[in-house]
C-alpha cells in the first residue's frame, strides 16, 4: 500500500492538537476566538433558514401526498435515480369506482345515471389534484430541496473548515502564549548550575532556545491567522447569499399560492357544476305521489319527508302553459323549507336560493314532482326540491 507516513503522522497531529483545544475551551481552560456580531447573525439565520425550510418542504410533502407509504416508495425512487411511476389519485380511483358500479347497476336508472355523472366529476377533480401536486413538486419543492442538497452542505463543509482553522488560531495563540511565558521565566531565573541530564534544556542556552520556539510559534500563528481570515471571507460570503436563497424561495411561494388558488377554483367549478346537474334530474330520495308520509316520531329531512303530491284533477295542464308567479298559493298545503345549498336560477319561472333561509313551499297541478313552488317576501318561481329541506 502506498501512502504518505509523513503526511499521516501531520494530519494526526494537527487532529491531536484541535481535539485538545475544543476540550480544553469546553472546560474553560482555553481562550477561544468569537467571531464578530455581524458574522453570528449571518450563521444564526443561516441555521434558522436551514430548519424552517426542512420543516415546510416536509409539511408540504405530507399536504401533497398523505400516505407515508407512499412518500417513503418516491423517496426511494428518487435516491436510487428512477423515475418514480405515475400514481393515479384518490379522486380519479373513486371516479372509477362509481362508473364501474353504474355499468353493472344500470347505466338507465336513477342510481346509475347519478353515479355516472358523480363518478365523472372526482375524476375530473382527481385530474386537478394530480396537476396540482405536479406543479408544486416542480416549482416549489425542488427549489426547496435543491438548496438542502446542495447551497446548504456547501455552506455546512466551509463553516466546519473555518471551525477548523478557528481551532488552528486559538492553538497556535496558546503554543506561543506558552512559549513566551517559558522564554521569560528562562531569562529571568537561568540555572547556570543544573547539570542532571533531564533538566540540561535548562542550562546556559535555554533563552536562545526559547526564544527561537517564540519566533516560530509566531510565524506559525501569522500562517493560522491569514488561513482563518481567508476562510471567514469565503464563508461569510456564502452566508450573505441566504437572502438570494429567501428571493427565490420567496418566489416559488408566489407560483406555489397560484397553483393551490388554481386547483381550488377548478375543484369549486367541477363541484358546483355537479351540484347543479344533480338538481335537473330526479332522485332516488324524492318522493312521490305513492310515496306513505313519515310518523310524527321520526325527524324531518329532506331524504325522507316526502313531497307534496299534486293535487288530483280531472285536467293537469303543463306548467308551460301556467305563468307561475301569477298562481296563488293554496289556503292549505304550504310548508316551510330550509335552504340547504345556493341556487342559481336559470330563468324567471325560477327563484334564486341562499343556504340556510327559510322559504314557503307548496305544490301545484301537473308540477313535476322533483319541484316545489318557493316564495320567500314578494318572490315566487320554481325550486328544486334537493335543495330543501322540509321542516313542517
Amino acid at each position: 500500500m502506498d501512502f504518505n507516513v509523513k503526511k499521516l503522522a501531520s494530519d494526526a497531529g494537527v487532529f491531536f492538537t484541535r481535539a485538545v483545544q475544543f476540550t480544553e475551551e469546553k472546560l474553560g481552560q482555553a481562550e477561544k476566538t468569537e467571531l464578530d456580531a455581524h458574522f453570528e447573525n449571518l450563521l444564526s439565520r443561516a441555521d434558522s433558514t436551514k430548519n424552517w425550510t426542512e420543516k415546510i418542504l416536509r409539511q408540504t410533502e405530507v399536504l401533497l401526498q398523505p400516505n407515508p407509504s407512499a412518500r417513503i416508495e418516491e423517496f426511494l425512487y428518487e435516491k436510487l435515480d428512477r423515475k418514480i411511476p405515475s400514481r393515479i389519485t384518490n379522486g380519479e380511483l373513486l371516479g372509477q369506482y362509481m362508473i364501474d358500479a353504474a355499468s353493472e347497476f344500470g347505466p338507465g336508472t336513477p342510481y346509475g345515471s347519478t353515479l355516472i355523472k358523480v363518478g365523472e366529476a372526482q375524476r375530473r377533480l382527481g385530474a386537478a389534484d394530480r396537476d396540482f401536486i405536479q406543479s408544486s413538486m416542480i416549482n416549489f419543492l425542488t427549489p426547496l430541496r435543491n438548496f438542502l442538497e446542495g447551497d446548504w452542505k456547501t455552506i455546512s463543509k466551509e463553516r466546519r473548515l473555518l471551525e477548523n482553522r478557528r481551532l488552528d488560531l486559538d492553538a497556535s495563540k496558546a503554543r506561543l502564549k506558552k512559549a513566551k511565558a517559558a522564554e521569560a521565566k528562562a531569562a529571568a531565573t537561568p540555572d547556570f548550575q543544573e547539570t542532571r541530564p533531564r533538566n540540561y534544556v535548562l542550562s546556559a542556552s535555554a533563552s536562545a532556545l526559547w526564544s527561537e520556539e517564540v519566533a516560530k510559534a509566531e510565524q506559525e500563528l501569522r500562517l493560522a491567522q491569514t488561513e482563518f481570515d481567508r476562510q471567514a471571507e469565503v464563508t461569510r460570503l456564502l452566508l450573505e447569499g441566504i437572502s438570494s436563497t429567501h428571493t427565490n424561495h420567496l418566489r416559488c411561494l408566489h407560483e406555489f399560492v397560484e397553483a393551490q388558488a388554481t386547483y381550488y377554483a377548478q375543484c369549486y367549478q367541477y363541484t358546483l357544476d355537479l351540484q347543479k346537474l344533480l338538481g335537473r334530474f330526479p332522485s332516488a330520495f324524492v318522493g312521490n305521489a305513492n310515496t306513505q308520509a313519515p310518523t310524527s316520531s321520526a325527524s324531518p329531512s329532506a331524504a325522507t319527508i316526502p313531497v307534496v303530491p299534486a293535487l288530483a284533477g280531472p285536467c293537469n295542464p303543463s306548467t308551460s302553459s301556467v305563468a307561475f308567479t301569477e298562481v296563488s298559493p293554496p289556503s292549505s298545503g304550504t310548508r316551510k323549507a330550509r335552504v340547504l345549498y345556493d341556487y342559481d336560477a336559470a330563468d324567471s319561472n325560477e327563484l334564486s336560493l341562499l343556504a340556510d333561509e327559510l322559504i314557503t313551499v307548496y305544490s301545484l297541478p301537473g308540477m313535476d314532482s322533483d319541484w316545489l313552488m318557493g316564495e320567500k317576501g314578494n318572490k315566487k318561481g320554481k325550486v328544486p326540491v334537493t335543495y330543501l329541506e322540509l321542516l313542517n
